[in-house]
């Protein structure tokens, strides 16, 4: 059980990945549960799809750094996931600027 930490994180990582490879592959808006419900369609949605799809696998990182550091610190993995996060939710908001 000492690794249980970074097992979690390497399996959220990885889920999160799969949904962005699936967003990146079928391209379809309607894969975004509530804002495909709610939202004006963007005028490309094929592209938005994919530039959203490189967001969130940026966003994907920050709990995949966090597990590599989970095998070394506890304090250093959740230092790591909460800069992580924020950084990597930054960097895809500058990624999806002109895409809607």
């Amino acid at each position: 059980m000492e690794y249980g930490y970074s097992i979690l994180m390497a399996a959220f990582a990885a889920a999160i990945l799969f949904y962005a490879g699936l967003m990146a592959i079928f391209k379809d808006y309607k894969m975004l549960p509530y804002r495909a419900r709610v939202s004006v369609k963007p005028k490309d949605e094929k592209r938005y799809m994919v530039q959203l799809s490189k967001a969130v696998a940026l966003v994907a990182l920050a709990p995949a750094l966090s597990a590599l550091a989970g095998l070394w610190n506890m304090l250093a993995a959740m230092v790591v996931l909460i800069g992580g996060a924020v950084f990597f939710i930054w960097l895809g908001t500058r990624l999806m600027r002109g895409v809607e």
